[in-house]
Protein backbone atom coordinates (compact mmCIF):
# COMPACT_ATOMS: atom_id res chain seq x y z
CA UNK A 1 0.00 0.00 0.00
CA UNK A 2 1.27 3.32 -0.44
CA UNK A 3 0.60 4.91 2.82
CA UNK A 4 1.26 3.82 6.54
CA UNK A 5 -2.69 3.16 7.31
CA UNK A 6 -3.65 -0.26 7.44
CA UNK A 7 -5.61 -1.82 4.25
CA UNK A 8 -8.94 -0.76 3.45
CA UNK A 9 -10.14 -3.88 4.11
CA UNK A 10 -9.20 -4.48 7.54
CA UNK A 11 -12.11 -5.00 10.00
CA UNK A 12 -11.01 -2.06 12.29
CA UNK A 13 -10.47 0.66 8.83
CA UNK A 14 -13.62 -0.87 7.83
CA UNK A 15 -15.41 -0.01 10.18
CA UNK A 16 -13.65 3.41 10.65
CA UNK A 17 -14.77 4.12 7.40
CA UNK A 18 -18.29 4.04 7.27
CA UNK A 19 -18.67 5.38 11.00
CA UNK A 20 -16.45 8.55 9.48
CA UNK A 21 -18.97 9.06 6.35
CA UNK A 22 -22.05 7.75 8.16
CA UNK A 23 -22.40 4.94 5.39
CA UNK A 24 -25.10 1.84 5.77
CA UNK A 25 -24.79 -0.97 3.44
CA UNK A 26 -27.26 -1.36 0.92
CA UNK A 27 -29.31 -4.03 -0.30
CA UNK A 28 -30.50 -3.03 -3.12
CA UNK A 29 -27.18 -2.69 -4.93
CA UNK A 30 -25.77 -5.93 -2.80
CA UNK A 31 -22.90 -4.17 -0.42
CA UNK A 32 -21.16 -6.80 1.34
CA UNK A 33 -17.48 -5.47 2.17
CA UNK A 34 -15.07 -7.81 1.81
CA UNK A 35 -12.66 -7.65 5.11
CA UNK A 36 -10.28 -10.51 4.47
CA UNK A 37 -7.14 -9.19 2.97
CA UNK A 38 -5.54 -12.73 2.43
CA UNK A 39 -8.71 -13.12 -0.03
CA UNK A 40 -8.02 -10.04 -2.11
CA UNK A 41 -4.50 -10.67 -2.51
CA UNK A 42 -5.61 -13.87 -3.81
CA UNK A 43 -8.32 -12.37 -6.18
CA UNK A 44 -5.49 -10.36 -7.65
CA UNK A 45 -2.86 -13.31 -7.73
CA UNK A 46 -5.91 -15.45 -9.60
CA UNK A 47 -6.52 -12.14 -12.14
CA UNK A 48 -2.51 -12.64 -12.57
CA UNK A 49 -2.95 -8.44 -12.64
CA UNK A 50 0.87 -6.83 -13.52
CA UNK A 51 1.61 -3.55 -14.00
CA UNK A 52 1.05 -4.67 -18.34
CA UNK A 53 -2.93 -4.84 -17.26
CA UNK A 54 -5.05 -1.98 -17.31
CA UNK A 55 -8.27 -3.36 -14.94
CA UNK A 56 -12.13 -2.40 -14.81
CA UNK A 57 -13.18 -3.07 -11.36
CA UNK A 58 -17.36 -3.17 -11.04
CA UNK A 59 -18.71 -1.80 -7.56
CA UNK A 60 -15.42 -0.86 -5.72
CA UNK A 61 -17.80 -0.28 -3.05
CA UNK A 62 -15.30 1.87 -0.17
CA UNK A 63 -11.96 0.34 -1.88
CA UNK A 64 -11.07 -2.72 -0.61
CA UNK A 65 -10.02 -4.54 -3.76
CA UNK A 66 -8.88 -1.51 -5.48
CA UNK A 67 -6.16 -0.49 -3.41
CA UNK A 68 -5.04 -3.81 -4.26
CA UNK A 69 -5.57 -3.19 -8.16
CA UNK A 70 -3.77 -0.19 -7.72
CA UNK A 71 -0.73 -1.83 -6.18
CA UNK A 72 -0.58 -4.21 -8.88
CA UNK A 73 -2.22 -3.10 -12.41
CA UNK A 74 -0.70 -0.36 -14.50
CA UNK A 75 -4.51 1.84 -14.68
CA UNK A 76 -7.78 1.04 -12.50
CA UNK A 77 -11.01 2.31 -13.48
CA UNK A 78 -13.38 1.82 -10.85
CA UNK A 79 -17.16 1.91 -11.95
CA UNK A 80 -19.43 2.60 -9.04
CA UNK A 81 -23.24 3.01 -9.28
CA UNK A 82 -24.02 4.12 -5.59
CA UNK A 83 -23.85 8.11 -5.44
CA UNK A 84 -23.28 7.94 -1.55
CA UNK A 85 -20.07 6.17 -2.18
CA UNK A 86 -18.25 8.58 -4.44
CA UNK A 87 -16.89 10.60 -1.15
CA UNK A 88 -15.83 7.63 0.49
CA UNK A 89 -13.83 6.35 -2.67
CA UNK A 90 -12.40 9.99 -3.24
CA UNK A 91 -10.93 10.10 0.41
CA UNK A 92 -9.59 6.41 0.28
CA UNK A 93 -8.36 6.35 -3.84
CA UNK A 94 -6.68 9.71 -2.77
CA UNK A 95 -3.23 8.04 -2.12
CA UNK A 96 -3.56 6.32 -5.48
CA UNK A 97 -3.05 8.47 -8.95
CA UNK A 98 -3.44 5.51 -11.04
CA UNK A 99 -6.94 4.58 -10.32
CA UNK A 100 -10.34 6.75 -11.46
CA UNK A 101 -13.81 6.08 -9.86
CA UNK A 102 -16.69 6.72 -12.23
CA UNK A 103 -20.41 7.18 -11.31
CA UNK A 104 -21.46 4.22 -13.31
CA UNK A 105 -23.68 1.17 -13.73
CA UNK A 106 -21.72 -1.32 -16.13
CA UNK A 107 -25.13 -2.07 -17.81
CA UNK A 108 -25.49 1.37 -19.22
CA UNK A 109 -21.84 1.92 -19.73
CA UNK A 110 -20.64 2.10 -22.92
CA UNK A 111 -17.67 0.12 -22.23
CA UNK A 112 -15.45 0.96 -25.57
CA UNK A 113 -15.83 4.49 -24.83
CA UNK A 114 -14.46 3.90 -21.49
CA UNK A 115 -11.68 2.07 -22.73
CA UNK A 116 -10.97 4.59 -25.15
CA UNK A 117 -11.23 7.24 -22.83
CA UNK A 118 -9.28 6.55 -19.79
CA UNK A 119 -6.74 3.65 -21.14
CA UNK A 120 -3.94 4.13 -23.39
CA UNK A 121 -4.22 1.16 -25.56
CA UNK A 122 -1.06 -0.17 -24.54
CA UNK A 123 -1.76 -2.12 -21.91
CA UNK A 124 -4.26 -5.80 -21.98
CA UNK A 125 -7.50 -4.87 -20.10
CA UNK A 126 -9.36 -6.83 -17.20
CA UNK A 127 -12.50 -6.97 -15.48
CA UNK A 128 -11.91 -8.04 -11.58
CA UNK A 129 -14.77 -7.86 -9.36
CA UNK A 130 -16.69 -8.08 -6.55
CA UNK A 131 -20.39 -9.02 -8.36
CA UNK A 132 -23.59 -8.16 -6.70
CA UNK A 133 -25.36 -11.42 -6.27
CA UNK A 134 -28.34 -10.14 -7.11
CA UNK A 135 -27.31 -9.26 -11.11
CA UNK A 136 -24.38 -11.30 -11.35
CA UNK A 137 -25.93 -13.09 -14.23
CA UNK A 138 -26.51 -9.77 -15.98
CA UNK A 139 -23.00 -8.13 -15.48
CA UNK A 140 -21.25 -11.44 -16.61
CA UNK A 141 -23.05 -11.84 -20.00
CA UNK A 142 -23.27 -7.96 -20.95
CA UNK A 143 -19.09 -8.12 -20.23
CA UNK A 144 -18.82 -11.33 -22.21
CA UNK A 145 -20.78 -9.80 -25.15
CA UNK A 146 -18.76 -6.25 -24.99
CA UNK A 147 -17.54 -5.23 -27.76
CA UNK A 148 -13.84 -4.69 -26.50
CA UNK A 149 -10.77 -7.43 -26.46
CA UNK A 150 -10.63 -8.87 -22.76
CA UNK A 151 -7.59 -10.37 -21.69
CA UNK A 152 -8.96 -12.03 -18.58
CA UNK A 153 -12.32 -11.48 -16.14
CA UNK A 154 -12.05 -12.51 -12.25
CA UNK A 155 -14.95 -12.02 -10.24
CA UNK A 156 -16.66 -13.03 -6.81
CA UNK A 157 -20.23 -14.69 -7.13
CA UNK A 158 -22.66 -16.79 -5.56
CA UNK A 159 -20.73 -20.12 -5.18
CA UNK A 160 -24.26 -21.85 -6.68
CA UNK A 161 -23.65 -19.65 -10.05
CA UNK A 162 -20.19 -20.16 -10.00
CA UNK A 163 -21.01 -24.20 -9.52
CA UNK A 164 -23.89 -23.47 -12.94
CA UNK A 165 -20.59 -21.44 -14.52
CA UNK A 166 -18.27 -24.39 -14.56
CA UNK A 167 -21.10 -27.07 -14.86
CA UNK A 168 -20.79 -30.15 -17.38
CA UNK A 169 -23.08 -31.65 -19.38
CA UNK A 170 -24.94 -34.61 -17.03
CA UNK A 171 -24.86 -32.68 -13.62
CA UNK A 172 -27.65 -30.64 -11.96
CA UNK A 173 -25.76 -27.95 -12.28
CA UNK A 174 -25.49 -27.72 -15.92
CA UNK A 175 -27.85 -25.67 -17.98
CA UNK A 176 -28.53 -22.34 -20.62
CA UNK A 177 -25.88 -20.19 -18.63
CA UNK A 178 -23.08 -23.09 -18.30
CA UNK A 179 -23.33 -23.12 -22.15
CA UNK A 180 -23.61 -19.42 -22.59
CA UNK A 181 -20.15 -18.86 -21.34
CA UNK A 182 -18.47 -21.94 -21.86
CA UNK A 183 -18.91 -21.60 -25.34
CA UNK A 184 -16.73 -18.92 -25.57
CA UNK A 185 -14.97 -19.23 -22.43
CA UNK A 186 -13.07 -21.24 -20.65
CA UNK A 187 -14.03 -20.48 -17.27
CA UNK A 188 -12.31 -22.15 -13.77
CA UNK A 189 -13.23 -22.09 -9.69
CA UNK A 190 -9.75 -20.27 -8.41
CA UNK A 191 -11.12 -20.79 -4.48
CA UNK A 192 -14.15 -20.30 -2.33
CA UNK A 193 -14.52 -17.44 -0.13
CA UNK A 194 -16.23 -17.76 3.33
CA UNK A 195 -19.24 -15.76 4.13
CA UNK A 196 -17.42 -14.19 7.33
CA UNK A 197 -15.44 -12.41 5.19
CA UNK A 198 -17.53 -9.85 4.61
CA UNK A 199 -19.09 -7.15 6.30
CA UNK A 200 -22.29 -7.69 6.45
CA UNK A 201 -21.96 -11.39 6.24
CA UNK A 202 -24.13 -12.67 3.55
CA UNK A 203 -26.16 -15.89 3.57
CA UNK A 204 -24.41 -17.64 0.87
CA UNK A 205 -20.21 -18.79 0.67
CA UNK A 206 -18.85 -17.21 -2.25
CA UNK A 207 -16.12 -18.57 -5.31
CA UNK A 208 -13.73 -16.60 -7.23
CA UNK A 209 -14.00 -17.60 -11.24
CA UNK A 210 -11.51 -16.58 -13.52
CA UNK A 211 -13.20 -16.48 -17.04
CA UNK A 212 -10.37 -16.11 -20.71
CA UNK A 213 -11.77 -16.13 -23.78
CA UNK A 214 -10.79 -19.23 -25.90
CA UNK A 215 -9.05 -18.99 -29.06
CA UNK A 216 -11.82 -20.89 -31.28
CA UNK A 217 -15.33 -21.41 -29.49
CA UNK A 218 -16.28 -24.66 -28.88
CA UNK A 219 -19.40 -25.06 -31.37
CA UNK A 220 -19.56 -22.55 -34.24
CA UNK A 221 -22.84 -20.51 -33.87
CA UNK A 222 -24.21 -19.24 -37.12
CA UNK A 223 -27.18 -17.72 -35.64
CA UNK A 224 -26.80 -17.31 -31.81
CA UNK A 225 -30.56 -15.20 -31.20
CA UNK A 226 -31.84 -19.00 -32.25
CA UNK A 227 -28.93 -21.05 -30.55
CA UNK A 228 -30.35 -19.01 -27.41
CA UNK A 229 -33.70 -19.77 -27.96
CA UNK A 230 -32.87 -23.12 -28.35
CA UNK A 231 -30.98 -23.81 -25.19
CA UNK A 232 -33.16 -21.78 -22.84
CA UNK A 233 -36.19 -23.82 -24.15
CA UNK A 234 -34.49 -27.05 -23.89
CA UNK A 235 -34.18 -26.49 -19.96
CA UNK A 236 -37.17 -24.58 -19.53
CA UNK A 237 -38.66 -27.44 -17.80
CA UNK A 238 -35.91 -29.49 -16.42
CA UNK A 239 -37.95 -32.54 -15.47
CA UNK A 240 -39.55 -32.66 -18.87
CA UNK A 241 -37.43 -34.49 -21.90
CA UNK A 242 -36.36 -32.65 -25.08
CA UNK A 243 -38.79 -33.82 -26.97
CA UNK A 244 -41.66 -32.54 -25.10
CA UNK A 245 -39.44 -28.70 -24.45
CA UNK A 246 -38.90 -28.66 -28.24
CA UNK A 247 -42.63 -29.28 -29.05
CA UNK A 248 -43.65 -26.50 -26.76
CA UNK A 249 -40.71 -24.46 -28.45
CA UNK A 250 -41.78 -24.69 -31.91
CA UNK A 251 -45.70 -26.48 -32.22
CA UNK A 252 -47.70 -29.61 -31.51
CA UNK A 253 -49.09 -29.30 -35.00
CA UNK A 254 -48.21 -32.64 -36.81
CA UNK A 255 -46.26 -30.90 -39.35
CA UNK A 256 -43.85 -29.43 -36.34
CA UNK A 257 -43.83 -33.05 -34.36
CA UNK A 258 -42.35 -34.64 -37.73
CA UNK A 259 -39.90 -31.43 -38.37
CA UNK A 260 -38.69 -32.24 -34.47
CA UNK A 261 -38.54 -36.05 -34.57
CA UNK A 262 -36.26 -35.42 -38.08
CA UNK A 263 -34.07 -33.02 -36.79
CA UNK A 264 -33.74 -35.11 -32.72
CA UNK A 265 -32.93 -38.04 -35.51
CA UNK A 266 -30.39 -36.62 -38.03
CA UNK A 267 -28.51 -35.20 -34.26
CA UNK A 268 -28.65 -38.55 -33.82
CA UNK A 269 -30.34 -38.17 -30.32
CA UNK A 270 -33.70 -40.14 -28.70
CA UNK A 271 -36.63 -38.05 -28.12
CA UNK A 272 -36.71 -39.09 -23.75
CA UNK A 273 -33.22 -37.38 -23.23
CA UNK A 274 -33.15 -34.36 -21.73
CA UNK A 275 -31.31 -31.18 -22.30
CA UNK A 276 -28.60 -31.49 -19.56
CA UNK A 277 -27.20 -34.71 -21.34
CA UNK A 278 -26.28 -32.45 -24.49
CA UNK A 279 -22.92 -30.96 -24.64
CA UNK A 280 -22.42 -27.75 -26.42
CA UNK A 281 -21.05 -29.58 -29.72
CA UNK A 282 -24.63 -31.60 -29.49
CA UNK A 283 -27.15 -28.72 -29.36
CA UNK A 284 -25.34 -26.35 -31.77
CA UNK A 285 -25.78 -29.97 -34.42
CA UNK A 286 -29.36 -30.12 -32.96
CA UNK A 287 -30.08 -26.07 -33.94
CA UNK A 288 -28.00 -26.98 -37.77
CA UNK A 289 -31.11 -29.85 -38.22
CA UNK A 290 -33.30 -27.97 -36.97
CA UNK A 291 -32.94 -25.18 -38.86
CA UNK A 292 -32.72 -27.24 -42.08
CA UNK A 293 -36.08 -28.45 -41.22
CA UNK A 294 -37.53 -25.15 -41.45
CA UNK A 295 -37.93 -24.74 -37.55
CA UNK A 296 -36.00 -21.98 -37.10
Amino acid sequence: MTNNLPPIASPARTRAIMEEFGFRTKKQFGQNFLTNTDVLRRIVDAGEVTPDDDVIEIGPGIGALTEFLAASAHQVLALEIDTNLLPVLAETMGPYPNVTVLNQDVLQADLPALVAEHFDGQHNIKFVANLPYYITTPILMHLLTAPIEIAGITVMMQKEVASRLTAQPGTKDYGSLSIAVQNGMDVEVAFTVNRNSFVPAPNVDSAIVVLHKRQEPRAAIANQAAFTKLVKGSFAARRKTLWNNLQHLYGKETDAKVKIKAALNASDLEPSIRAERLSIEKFAELQKNLQNEGLL
